[in-house]
């Protein structure tokens, strides 16, 4: 792993024209850089009140063709689930991460949804995942990849439900690259300081376009995106 790492460090330096690392002056300017980030600009659509923050992620989040259905606390996920499966006559089988925020639902209140924890297998049709962070100026969640969120969830089986606490919404990208540094600096996800090894930005169900502009849904991933609300009361 180092010499591979090293080769890659390597041709990005070749791309940049440099032959070495950089200087101790450029290493502790950037250092300094990265201890203390400058926010970008930040647009201004997304500064409204929490309760107006969860509608704004919920409009722009059904303007990319995913679906929002809005309950009440996490006892309500279950059935909000198994419905919609019905609806979209879908198996009651589905593949969950072994993630806390959803062991929170209840399950047993669903006695005929069969759950599976772990990774996505090929005849998997659906995938449940809670979401550490969603941006309301674009409708976009946020995955966080780790033992309790495999990323492969987001991205092989059809459909992709994810159960988000309306308090995690954030109101821009910023924000999101500040929890990510919150969570860095405390150390939440136990690896001495490092961020998670990918961050997936999602913002809708998968979607491509051919050179006629017709859209084709389900391209490079699921082709469903639901996305169950939950109003916490900190949201």
């Amino acid at each position: 792993m180092s010499a591979a790492r090293n080769d890659i460090l390597a041709g990005i330096r070749r791309s940049l024209g440099r032959s070495g690392p950089v200087d101790d002056a450029r290493a502790a300017t950037l250092r300094e850089r990265m201890a203390h980030p400058q926010r970008n600009l930040v647009p201004a659509r997304a500064d409204l009140p929490p309760a107006q923050k969860v509608d704004l992620f919920q409009k722009m989040a059904e303007g990319v063709f995913a679906s929002v259905e809005r309950v009440a606390d996490m006892a309500a996920v279950p059935a909000a689930l198994t419905e919609y499966l019905k609806r979209e006559n879908l198996p009651a089988r589905v593949v969950m991460a072994p993630d806390p925020t959803l062991d929170a639902a209840g399950w047993d209140s669903e006695p005929l949804l069969e759950i599976r924890r772990g990774l996505p297998e090929e005849p998997d049709m659906v995938s449940v995942t809670s979401a550490p962070s969603a941006v309301a100026e674009t409708g976009t969640l946020v995955m966080f990849s780790g033992a309790d969120h495999p990323s492969t969830l987001n991205f092989l089986p059809e459909t992709h439900v994810v159960v988000l606490p309306a308090s995690r919404i954030a109101k821009t990208y910023e924000d999101v690259w500040d929890l990510i540094r919150a969570r860095m600096a405390g150390g939440e996800d136990g690896r001495d300081g490092l961020p998670p090894r990918t961050v997936n930005f999602i913002t809708g169900p998968s979607r491509s376009g051919d050179i006629e502009q017709t859209l084709l849904l389900g391209a490079h991933g699921p082709r469903r995106l639901h996305i169950i609300l939950v109003d916490d009361e900190s949201g």
